[in-house]
């Protein structure tokens, strides 16, 4: 089974690839917009989180007509992030916009504290979400040639499956980590420098997340970008990519969020990650069917389980 699905997966991303990204564009909207009605479970949950999020300031139709093309972005997303993949630098620049890089051009001081003379430029972690064509974040940055870009992934269940991911993944030169194999191999790529390091950090992060407000409900968040970038000594920034027309996309870096106290003490990791998540929410109300909605984020808080009392014996 695992064979075929590599085989039938492999079939299709090289049928996507073959055509003009407009092309794909389309093919993937017009894929989205019927998964939207055959999807009857990812449509309840995005409804069910825009309804959550914005039901007292939309009516139902508009909650209803945001879920759609929620649905078409998608996968107008998926099905262009394969044909990405295999395209060079050149041929994606007229599709692809960078704003915000003067948030990145100091590569010798930051609030984190000077970086020596000769040495490797500073590493940066970047708070990164499920906005527009994710895979995109990944891509080298062309101002910025002294760095490498990695991130963190968590494979699938399929071998095959995850191996091609991975191989569509790495054409871009990005180093990849996944989760819970690769903590040492990460550790030892933050150590040495000039690492660009995005972490996403907008889904439900289980019952050892943060508890933070979230778009005005508290949800579990992941402390990793302010965990390590603390760690690491690096600066924290978030990176969003929006949609701004058929198959093109702008990734705007935001300013760096201070991982220390101006007395130079660390900061809570729920006080930085609470300014990226109020980053996050900007970028939805500015563009709400441009994030993730078929994703279960608000999940409720599992109860802890409380000890037996211990007892005295009598007498």
């Amino acid at each position: 089974m695992d064979s075929l699905l590599y085989w039938i997966a492999r079939g299709a991303l090289g049928f996507l690839q073959l055509w003009p990204l407009a092309w794909v564009a389309r093919l993937g909207r017009g894929c989205g917009g019927g998964a939207y009605f055959l999807d009857a479970r990812h449509r309840r949950v995005a409804i069910a989180n825009l309804s959550r999020c914005f039901g007292d300031t939309l009516s139902p139709d508009a909650v209803r007509a945001i879920a759609r093309e929620n649905f078409k972005r998608l996968g107008e997303n998926y099905a262009c992030a394969v044909k990405t993949s295999g395209m060079t630098d050149a041929e994606l620049q007229p599709h692809l916009e960078w704003a915000g890089l003067h948030h990145l051009s100091d590569f010798v001081t930051s609030s984190v504290g000077p970086q020596r003379p000769g040495s490797p430029p500073k590493s940066r972690v970047f708070a990164v979400g499920h906005f527009g064509n994710f895979e995109l974040y990944a891509r080298p940055w062309h101002d910025l040639g002294k760095c490498r870009i990695a991130s963190t992934y968590r494979g699938l269940r399929q071998p095959g499956l995850d191996r091609l991911m991975q191989s569509l993944r790495s054409r871009s030169g990005s180093l990849l980590f996944e989760r819970r194999r690769d903590a040492s191999a990460l550790k030892q790529a933050m150590a040495s420098g000039g690492i660009f390091l995005g972490l996403f950090t907008d889904q439900h992060a289980g019952d050892n997340g943060l508890w933070l407000p979230f778009l005005g409900m508290a949800c579990s968040t992941s402390a990793a970008p302010a965990v390590l970038a603390q760690r690491y000594g690096c600066p924290l920034y978030t990176a969003i990519c929006y949609r701004i027309g058929l198959a093109k996309w702008r990734v705007e870096m935001g300013a760096e969020i201070p991982t220390l106290t101006s007395e130079g003490e660390r900061r809570s990791p729920a006080e930085v990650m609470l300014e990226v998540n109020v980053a996050f929410e900007k970028a939805i109300r500015r563009d709400p069917a441009n994030w993730f909605w078929v994703h279960k984020r608000w999940k409720p808080r599992k109860p802890r389980p409380v000890s037996n009392p211990v007892t005295t014996p009598a007498g």
